[in-house]
Order: C-alpha cells, then sequence, then structure tokens
C-alpha cells in the first residue's frame, strides 16, 4: 500500500491539469534551462560524462547534449541534467533551495522522446515534476538541507520520477512504485559545491527520474511507503515531514515564483550583487574603503568561500564576487568565473575588503550591502530576490541572457523552438549539436 506522500504525489501526476500561467513560467524555464545547456556543453564535467554515455552506447531514445547523436533516455536524461547545471546558471526555487529545471526537464526531455509525446505534454510533465520536486523540498524541510543534503538532487529524484512517470501513462499504482524506487535511489550532498559533483548531482537526479519510472512500468514492485514510512527516505534524510507542503497542491503552482539567475555563479549571491551594482550607480569612480554583506545565515555554509582557488569556487564566494562586482567586472558572463580571477592582484585587494555576516532578520532571498567609501562615507542598500519582476522584463533579461550565452542566432532559433509552442524536434536538433 502506497505510503501519504507517495498517494499524494501519485494523484497529482495522474490528475493535475497546469493553470497557463504557471506553464509560460515553465516555458520561460525550458528556454533558460536550454540555454544553459548549451551554453555548458564544453565544460569538463559536459564531456566527462558526455564520453562515458557515449562509450556505453545502447539504443538511440533520446537526444545527449553535444554529441552529435542519440542514447539511450536514461543516460540522456544523465548527459543533459549535469550538462546544464555545468555553469550553475540555471534557476532556483527559494521554498527549498534547490534547481528544480536541472533535475526534472531532462528527464522529462528523456521520456518525451523515447515515448513520443509532443511537447506541449512535455512542457506539462516538467512543470508537474517541477513543482513536486518543491513541494517534496518543503515536506522534507530546512532541517535536511542544513545536515548536507543537495535539495536539487534528492527532491529533483522525485519531482524527475513524476514527470517521467506522467509521460510513461504510469496508472497512480505503477507511480506510487516508481516513487517507491526513487527513495531509494535519491542522493546529493552539498560538500560537492564547488566541484564538478554539484552539477553530476542534477544529472543524477534526472537519470534516477527516468529509471525509476521504467522500471516500475516494467513491473518491478517497490515499497510505496519508503518515502514517509519507518526507515523511508524522510525520516533517515533529516526530514522534518512538513505536512504544509501539500496545501493547495494541483491548485496553486509554487513553480510560478522559480527565481532565475542573471549572474553567472550560486543563487546565495544574486541579492548581494544586484544591491552592490545600486551602490555603484551611486558612487561610479569612488575608491572602496571597506564593503560589508549580511545575509541570511543559511547562506554562510554554502557560498561563503572567503578564499577561492578555482573558477568554481568563485561561483560559490561572497568577497570574490564582490570584488567583481566593485572593479567592474561583469558577473553575468561565464568567462568572469576563472582561477586567474581568484589570483588577480586587483580582485584580491578587493576581497580583501569586502566583510560578509549574518542577520537572521533578513529573508533568504535578500541581502544587506553598505559601502564604506575612502572618504570616509557610508552608502547602503537592500535587495530582495523575490521583489516582483514584471513579465515581459523578466523575458527580456532570459532572452539577452540567451544571446550572451549563446549569439543572438542560436538564440532566436532556441526562443523559435519554444514559443509559441515546443517543438521537441527542433529543440533536440539544437541540443545535439
Amino acid at each position: 500500500m502506497a505510503g501519504p506522500v507517495a498517494s499524494i504525489l501519485g494523484r497529482f501526476s495522474r490528475t493535475a491539469r497546469p493553470a497557463p500561467p504557471a506553464l509560460e513560467v515553465m516555458r520561460l524555464s525550458l528556454f533558460d534551462w536550454a540555454a544553459c545547456a548549451l551554453a555548458g556543453q564544453g565544460e569538463p564535467v559536459a564531456g566527462v560524462v558526455r564520453r562515458l554515455a557515449l562509450a556505453e552506447g545502447g539504443a538511440p531514445q533520446a537526444t545527449v547534449a553535444g554529441a552529435g547523436r542519440r542514447g539511450p533516455a536514461r543516460a540522456a536524461a544523465l548527459v543533459n541534467g549535469t550538462t546544464s547545471h555545468a555553469l550553475d546558471y540555471d534557476d532556483t526555487h527559494f521554498a527549498h533551495i534547490g534547481h528544480p529545471s536541472v533535475a526534472v526537464i531532462p528527464a522529462a526531455l528523456a521520456m518525451a522522446e523515447r515515448e513520443g509525446c509532443d511537447g506541449e505534454e512535455m512542457l506539462a510533465a516538467a512543470l508537474i515534476g517541477a513543482e513536486a520536486s518543491v513541494r517534496v523540498g518543503v515536506w522534507l524541510g530546512r532541517a535536511h538541507y542544513q545536515a548536507g543534503f543537495h535539495q536539487t538532487a534528492t527532491a529533483g529524484t522525485f519531482g524527475a520520477t513524476l514527470a517521467a512517470a506522467r509521460l510513461a501513462g504510469l496508472s497512480q499504482e505503477r507511480t506510487a512504485h516508481a516513487l517507491g524506487l526513487a527513495a531509494t535511489r535519491a542522493s546529493g550532498l552539498k560538500s560537492q559545491f564547488g566541484t564538478m559533483g554539484k552539477p553530476f548531482n542534477a544529472g543524477i537526479a534526472a537519470a534516477n527520474g527516468v529509471e525509476a519510472a521504467l522500471l516500475a512500468a516494467a513491473g518491478m514492485v517497490s515499497n510505496p511507503g519508503a518515502l514517509d514510512g519507518a526507515q523511508g527516505f524522510g525520516p533517515s534524510h533529516a526530514g522534518e515531514g512538513l505536512g504544509q507542503a501539500w496545501a493547495g497542491l494541483g491548485e496553486s503552482w509554487l513553480m510560478e515564483e522559480v527565481s532565475h539567475k542573471f549572474h553567472a555563479c550560486c543563487h546565495g549571491l544574486h541579492a548581494a550583487l544586484e544591491a552592490i551594482a545600486v551602490l555603484r550607480a551611486r558612487a561610479p569612480d569612488e575608491e572602496v574603503a571597506r564593503l560589508t554583506i549580511a545575509t541570511h545565515p543559511r547562506w554562510l555554509p554554502v557560498c561563503n568561500i572567503a578564499e577561492p582557488a578555482t573558477g568554481l569556487e568563485a561561483k560559490f564566494s561572497y568577497r570574490l564576487t564582490a570584488a567583481m562586482a566593485l572593479a567592474g567586472r561583469d558577473t553575468a558572463a561565464v568567462a568572469t568565473f576563472t582561477d586567474g580571477a581568484c589570483r588577480d592582484p586587483e580582485l584580491v585587494a578587493l576581497r580583501d575588503r569586502v566583510r560578509v555576516g549574518a542577520d537572521p532578520a533578513l529573508p533568504e532571498t535578500a541581502a544587506r550591502v553598505t559601502l564604506r567609501l575612502a572618504d570616509g562615507r557610508e552608502l547602503c542598500a537592500t535587495h530582495d530576490l523575490l521583489a516582483p519582476m514584471e513579465p515581459r522584463e523578466k523575458t527580456a533579461r532570459l532572452r539577452a541572457k540567451a544571446e550572451a550565452l549563446l549569439g543572438p542566432d542560436l538564440a532566436a532559433r532556441l526562443w523559435a523552438a519554444i514559443h509559441p509552442q515546443v517543438d521537441p524536434a527542433a529543440l533536440g536538433r539544437l541540443l545535439s549539436g
């Protein structure tokens, strides 16, 4: 018998009818995800995982990003999830501090290609899976995240499973078995942050979802109570079992509040970077004596590497990214985050003038920045990433981001493959390279 959580999620997967506003947000996330996947194909971690998948071969079921050919759905999900998170430039949801799209969309795309589903079916399944991943993350609670688990990979596995199960046409009973299998596969640690292991976590989640759905479709039986039952995933992974996670499920959509990135680094740094931009505009040519960043304490173990040594570590450093912003370096550009930047004398000198502290009164999505100038004046600004952004402005910023990553021509072709309707064949051709 399915446990309460598997029953809730299985019913949601089978019966949910996504609201049009949520679908349009998901369409933007699909566009942003694909831009990140295309831009990330040349990253070392993408090459390692892609070579592994190609060496194994297998049935040509789904697009493998950057490979020029197709591979098994599970392998495609692994490669595409890893590749799309390689730049750490994809969307984030702060309700559970995780990246929904990189875990769920690769599973949905691989399964849609395998099963011959159309693009709008794929988009709906991706939205349902992404929504579920956020809700599972909320159900697990912050204790799960603080214990060291990477929500993108753990909660993301369950979302990827639901998306794949829906596209495979699984019954509610079979979906519950898929979720039980996902419970014994879900994994991912925050200790991998700053290494190739972090984007690999996203690929693991996507591949887990495809695998669990396909095994359940083939008749494998699991314990559907393995999410919330005795010795289940939640109890054994520091989960809090917060029941309010399911309030309004299928009626209200948390994915409408997803946050897209406009800086090529950990999302925990973005509020501070936006605030620094405001201050720099007010004092563009003034010498900086000190910069103080106040952030919610939950971010300090995540993205406060004080003296990063690599480009990857730089993406998790308040001090160095603040120095980049103060020096006028473009933190929206992937090329800014290099090993050399960590040793740049100008940046190191500015980095050493930055102080980072915790303020539990701040929302997790906000930061307060105080700039002390050489003449003794102090300027202060606060930014919250949940501040409303008009859909038109968000679309414009995402299209500009894609153009910066891919060039105008490829970005335009990508937009046409997703708007006004998703064309899986065109999307697959672009991702394949």
